[in-house]
């Protein structure tokens, strides 16, 4: 990985610094594809500290589809609890508002994911098939550091790469050649993108996320997940993660995987953010198991 001077990316800073041709981009795109109403509040009401459980339940509650979709992956092997937990107020008391947020997270977005051809070989469903891989490995290794980044670990990893949604969007036509550019042999997606569209799916991801009120550490890892060692020591942690688990979803060809096939550890900068090779080797042989565990949960 080429070395580069590391910047300070406060959580405004993602964002600020982009062109304004990236802006623009996001801005067409907001008519298409929009979360919907409740899970904008669901995401507004986690990150206010004031919130309670009661308040987050208030808000479930008054979406039928969303409670059924949410104490099913309550109730599947993906959170392990004991007993089968009926009500989404035990839900949200057992797992916590940030797991609760996260499921109805993947909800939405899935629903925004379907029915396009990417290029030859892939289609959107294939993206959000490696979203989700990224997403559970991401949540594995951080629960294997024993950091408490596990739910902020998933959702980050299931956004990752959301970018790419601007760019299918709004420009599907320059995507797809960047696409079957890709499958050269040592091709490098960003480099693809930044050379053929002006711009790369995770400045895209960065300003969307903004748009959409996600998180601060979710618009980082969407836009320095290919080159975490740029950022500030005190913003790595997170998005060298998932770095690593968008890494080995490619390479394990799991979904749509050209964005990250020839991507190659720094391991002695992975090391500084406790992320050893044993880790990573340990993820890797764990990874079949835990997508196929998993990921149909996500789908």
């Amino acid at each position: 990985m080429p070395t580069a001077t590391p910047i300070t990316a406060s959580p405004a800073s993602v964002i600020e610094t982009q062109p304004p041709a990236v802006l623009e981009m996001v801005k067409k795109v907001s008519s298409i594809a929009t979360l919907p109403e409740i899970t904008a509040k669901i995401i507004a009401t986690v990150e206010d500290p004031k919130s309670t459980p009661a308040t987050l339940h208030k808000i479930v509650s008054h979406d039928p589809a969303l409670v059924t979709r949410i104490l099913k992956v309550v109730n599947s092997a993906f959170y392990g609890l004991p007993g089968q937990i009926a009500s989404i107020e035990r839900a949200i008391v057992l797992l916590g508002l940030n797991a609760i947020k996260n499921i109805a997270v993947a909800a939405s977005l899935g629903q925004l994911f379907r029915g396009v051809k990417l290029c030859e070989g892939f289609t959107a469903k294939d993206l959000w098939t490696h979203c989700i891989a990224v997403g559970i490995t991401a949540r594995y290794i951080a629960k294997q550091m024993k950091v408490p980044l596990a739910d902020e670990a998933f959702l980050a990893g299931m956004i990752h790469d959301v970018g790419l949604l601007v760019s299918l969007q709004v420009m599907p036509e320059k995507l797809r050649k960047v696409c079957e550019s890709a499958k050269a042999p040592n091709a490098i997606f960003c480099d693809l993108e930044r050379e053929q569209m002006g711009m790369d799916h995770q400045q895209l991801g960065a300003a969307l996320c903004d748009q959409w009120k996600f998180p601060r550490s979710c618009q980082r890892v969407a836009g320095y997940h290919h080159r975490p060692f740029q950022l500030a020591d005190n913003n790595r942690h997170l998005v060298s993660i998932v770095h690593v688990a968008d890494t080995l979803v490619a390479t394990a060809n799991h979904g749509f995987n050209l964005t990250a096939i020839n991507q190659k550890f720094d391991e002695d900068a992975l090391q500084n953010v406790g992320i050893d090779t044993m880790l990573i080797e340990l993820a890797r042989r764990t990874l079949p198991e835990l997508i196929t565990g998993s990921a149909s949960v996500f789908a």
